[in-house]
């Protein structure tokens, strides 16, 4: 994996972290994730519209992209209203980059060497224990390999679409869909008075570095293979249990230790790969 789309991709991972605790404090988090998400296509659309740089082959890519978005959306906030969140997200973020590497590598025919393999799936196991998977469920397994499904399809499908646009640029058009469709469903939902009330710093904030995680994400895929990516972004997971334990106060015992150390020795074989 070369170093830049390995720094990118911790960058990502740095900043997916962020967003995901500031809205995780949100009084309601579906309408924060819809004021962040707005926020996100104010802000960033002007700087797509300055950097433009996308041919008539990205709309395919596009649509696609923005549709599993919405099935990411929406399964995760139905998960998160029936199943622990311990359960779904570790579940969900870890299976991703491995449905990433054998999708891949099945249907599409990427080539996977033994280094990534083996990388990818240290990241894996390491993201579960980080996370824990305390009380799992039938329901919470399924909701996240549901999720894991979509996550890993929108990879692949930007790790292709990227090649026809810059990340801005196509990060704007593919997340127009998702905006439109959480918000309306917000606004339908609970009325515009419960949009205009979420906006605060904290939302603001985490709609920016939501959007530049994702664009760090686009420039790591367009320099590497969609598995190693899709696993080192995941490491978010352990980023994230750090904050919680210093922030947040949560308990940080041996097995999300060693988890920890798993998803570094996995980071370290995906570097070499």
């Amino acid at each position: 994996m070369p170093t830049t789309a390995l720094l990118f991709a911790l960058a990502a991972a740095c900043l997916h972290a962020l967003w995901n605790l500031l809205l995780a404090r949100a009084p309601d988090v579906q309408v924060a994730t819809a004021v962040a998400l707005v926020t996100a296509e104010v802000v960033f659309a002007p700087v797509a519209a300055v950097v433009w740089h996308a041919d008539g082959r990205v709309w395919a890519f596009v649509a696609a992209s923005g549709i599993l978005e919405v099935g990411y959306f929406v399964l995760l906030a139905a998960a998160y209203a029936r199943a622990p969140l311990s359960v779904v997200y570790p579940v969900a973020r870890g299976a991703a980059p491995l449905g990433v590497l054998v999708f891949g590598a099945l249907v599409l025919g990427h080539g996977t060497s033994t280094l990534q393999a083996a990388g990818v799936a240290a990241v894996v196991v390491g993201v579960v224990l980080v996370r824990g998977l305390r009380a799992a469920s039938g329901t919470g397994v399924a909701f996240g390999l549901a999720i894991a499904v979509c996550i890993a399809a929108y990879t692949l499908v930007d790790s292709r679409g990227i090649r026809h646009a810059g990340p801005i640029p196509y990060l704007v058009l593919a997340m127009a869909v998702p905006t439109l469709a959480l918000t309306g469903a917000v606004v339908r939902g609970r009325g515009a008075a419960a949009l205009r009330a979420a906006v605060s710093p904290a939302t603001v904030v985490a709609g920016v570095t939501q959007f530049l995680a994702y664009v760090f994400v686009l420039a790591a895929l367009a320099r590497a293979s969609a598995a190693s990516v899709a696993a080192v972004r995941e490491t978010s997971v352990v980023l994230a249990t750090a904050l919680a334990a210093v922030v947040l106060g949560e308990r940080v015992g041996p097995l999300r230790v060693g988890g920890a150390v798993l998803v570094v020795a996995g980071i370290a074989l995906l570097a070499r790969a």
